[in-house]
């Protein structure tokens, strides 16, 4: 059996002093109100990036053996937004601990959908257009790293050129 870890409690920086929170090494430092407020805006992120993807489906419909262009552009444009994003609150202001969670992981990660481009994979595959399955395979991963790069590069450049 391996060693039980100490719980995590806040040490402050000296008796009556600023009431700062002081990592301890070796120790975890717990939020107050714990993990339930991160956990409750990645569900209500997550619910509402499903529900735009979902009526992106709806809008732009794919036909049985087509190529799923909804759900690469939704890839996509995810990924471009994602790096837009963290731009944003990496370089240009401090965002409150629950917006990563809601907006990247919950909005962004139930918006974009890698589930869905294996099974488009699959089906392509499965109805007789495995070269295009293939090409579909290798197109999203590197047109979703070329929105992120490309969106994190045109972002910094257009906060440079605000600036001066």
């Amino acid at each position: 059996m391996g060693a039980q870890q100490p719980r995590a409690t806040p040490v402050t920086d000296e008796p009556g002093g600023t009431g700062r929170v002081v990592p301890v090494p070796g120790r975890r430092t717990r939020r107050p109100g714990g993990q339930w407020p991160v956990l409750g805006v990645i569900a209500l992120g997550g619910a509402v990036g499903a529900t735009a993807r979902y009526g992106a489906s709806l809008i732009w419909d794919t036909p049985p053996g087509g190529f799923p262009w909804t759900t690469l552009v939704v890839n996509v444009l995810g990924c471009a937004v994602i790096g837009v994003f963290m731009v944003l609150i990496s370089d240009v202001w401090a965002a409150h601990r629950l917006v990563r969670p809601f907006f990247g992981t919950g909005m962004l990660g139930g918006f974009t959908t890698f589930s869905t481009y294996v099974v488009d994979i699959g089906r392509l595959v499965d109805g007789g257009r495995a070269r295009t399955g293939i090409a579909y395979l290798g197109l999203t991963p590197l047109a979703a790293l070329a929105a992120v790069w490309s969106a994190v590069w045109v972002t910094r450049r257009v906060l440079a050129w605000r600036q001066r």
